[in-house]
């Protein structure tokens, strides 16, 4: 069913003159781990997602939807907040409601693919590649081996690579062993990695005032690690602007949005590089 609706994504993409393929990859995890063994039932951010998806649909694109192992991705229910969308509650609603629709959330009707799936039918296939938010990336995107291979593939061909918030952290899955090396990260070491595709890059993301000021969404737990100390470990120009501010930072193919606010401005970036 998936590689139907995949066939049928690639079609309608060919029906817009300059159209292209932007592939969205997801966490298909509900639950992250936080430190002496708490859990947090968490997902991508509703916003950080939808917002990019309705902006690329309307400049003719079509979106393909991955996630490691091809189930479906859950929404973070604390991110269902009007404030994300600057306080409009119409803006909120659309977003929803195109979620809805695509039926993305479903355990039986889900149209998200694998990364293997992604691999079989070619990196070459996709014009841009985007990594939205929300806390889950820290529990796996970080480490995907699967999705090492898709953005070095980006890197090495300069294609349009875009993140925002959290989800800049799933740069690190490039380092050789980045599972091994996370686990370093996560016990408080801050060695730089041998190898790394993005050492010297400037970027952002969720700044640790951001989290500090946040805390309230881990429910009186604490995270194994912040974005903003992993990426500067490894060795990235962290570019951080006032908290809560939009800020999208651009350095050769990488567009990275720090928070929530950014993720809108993120897409709009990756549409001009696109063309």
């Amino acid at each position: 069913m998936k590689k139907i609706i995949m066939a049928g994504l690639l079609a309608a993409a060919a029906s817009f003159a300059n159209a292209g393929n932007v592939l969205v990859v997801l966490s298909d995890q509900d639950k992250l781990d936080l430190k002496d063994g708490k859990v947090m039932e968490t997902g991508f951010f509703l916003n950080e997602l939808m917002e990019p998806v309705q902006t690329f649909i309307a400049a003719g694109h079509t979106v393909v939807f991955a996630t490691p192992s091809g189930r479906a991705p859950s929404a973070d229910q604390k991110s269902d907040d009007v404030n994300f969308w600057g306080g409009n509650e119409k803006a909120r609603q659309e977003s929803k409601a195109l979620l809805a629709t695509l039926k993305l959330t479903s355990n039986s009707g889900s149209p998200a693919i694998s990364l293997a799936e992604v691999k079989k039918i070619g990196y070459d296939k996709f014009d841009a590649v985007f990594v939205p938010g929300g806390h889950i990336p820290m529990q796996d995107l970080l480490k995907d081996k699967d999705l090492g291979a898709l953005l070095t593939h980006f890197h090495d061909h300069q294609k349009v690579t875009g993140l925002t918030c959290h989800g800049t952290i799933a740069l690190l899955s490039t380092i050789p062993d980045a599972k091994g090396y996370v686990a370093k990260l996560e016990a408080g070491q801050r060695v730089q990695p041998s190898q790394w595709i993005y050492k010297g890059y400037k970027m952002t993301a969720f700044t640790n005032e951001e989290e500090e000021q946040a805390k309230g969404f881990l429910n009186g737990g604490q995270m194994k690690l912040f974005p903003q100390d992993g990426l500067v470990a490894a060795g990235a120009s962290f570019v951080e602007a006032k908290p809560w501010s939009a800020n999208v930072v651009e350095d050769r193919e990488l567009i990275s949005g720090q928070n929530p606010q950014s993720a809108k401005a993120v897409a709009e970036a990756m549409l001009k590089k696109m063309r």
